[in-house]
């Protein structure tokens, strides 16, 4: 069995609150749910060709929606805050699966 880094990291985060920690060299990805931190470790370094210091990982819960009488759920997943040691990620040149 290999290692695929592209289906660890699904997408990365661009919001407010993610572009705001780039001032503090840390950025934030869309993982699979049963990554751990360090395949989270070895792909963005693989991808990226960066040296990470640090892993965080959140478990989001799917939102609860409801429509007259029909209730629903968004899929729960999983988000990594990546602190970088050295270097930059740019997401406009990021390699394409």
């Amino acid at each position: 069995m290999s290692f695929n880094p592209y289906k660890v990291i699904e997408a990365p985060l661009i919001t407010e609150k993610s572009v705001a920690l780039k001032e503090k060299n840390q950025y934030v990805f869309k993982v699979a749910n049963k990554s751990d931190k360090t395949a989270i470790k070895k792909a963005i370094e693989t991808i990226f060709k960066v040296k990470v210091a640090d892993v965080r990982t959140i478990n989001v819960l799917g939102k609860w929606h409801r429509v007259g009488r029909y209730e629903g759920k968004r899929a729960d997943w999983k988000k990594a805050i990546v602190t970088l040691k050295e270097g930059k990620i740019d997401f406009t040149d990021t390699p394409k699966v």
